[in-house]
């Protein structure tokens, strides 16, 4: 009896892959509404930690906003109504959540508190973003050696 070699195929084809998809689908659909929300939020959360523990500066940069924009779309909210909660206009928190502005630790403790995330995450969004520019800007060399201090005094 000649011993056949197991393949791929074999073991994983369409038929199971629609299987798979058929049972996944079936249990989803008995899951609560509460539960749904609640797996939403985590994925969201595991990607927030995915994003600041990447080393791959070719990641995309994900904004703290982006992250924003996603809890508030799994939670069914607008920016504006997330503002009036966290008692500050519109105009001002789009300012942070996009970079415009630095988080302050009133701000993070905020969204914190509103994601169940810890506070630091968030200020480790915007570090992580800022060491990607930084990297970026390395390129430009040349350009920043003429801000070397032997050009503007005699050592």
């Amino acid at each position: 009896m000649k011993n056949k070699e197991i393949q791929v195929e074999d073991i994983w084809n369409d038929k199971k892959k629609g299987d798979l998809k058929k049972i996944i689908s079936s249990h989803a659909a008995k899951q609560s509404k509460e539960r749904v929300l609640t797996n939403q939020l985590l994925s969201i959360q595991y990607k927030l930690e995915d994003y600041i523990q990447s080393e791959s500066d070719s990641t995309e940069v994900l904004k703290i906003l982006d992250f924003v924009k996603m809890y508030l779309k799994a939670l069914n909210l607008t920016k504006k109504e997330l503002a009036d909660y966290f008692e500050m206009r519109d105009s001002n928190l789009h300012k942070y959540l996009s970079g415009e502005r630095k988080l302050n630790a009133k701000l993070v403790l905020k969204l914190s508190t509103f994601s169940h995330t810890k506070p630091e995450q968030w200020y480790r969004v915007e570090v992580k973003n800022e060491l990607i520019e930084l990297n970026k800007e390395k390129a430009n060399v040349e350009y920043y050696k003429k801000f070397d201090y032997r050009n503007l005094v005699e050592v």
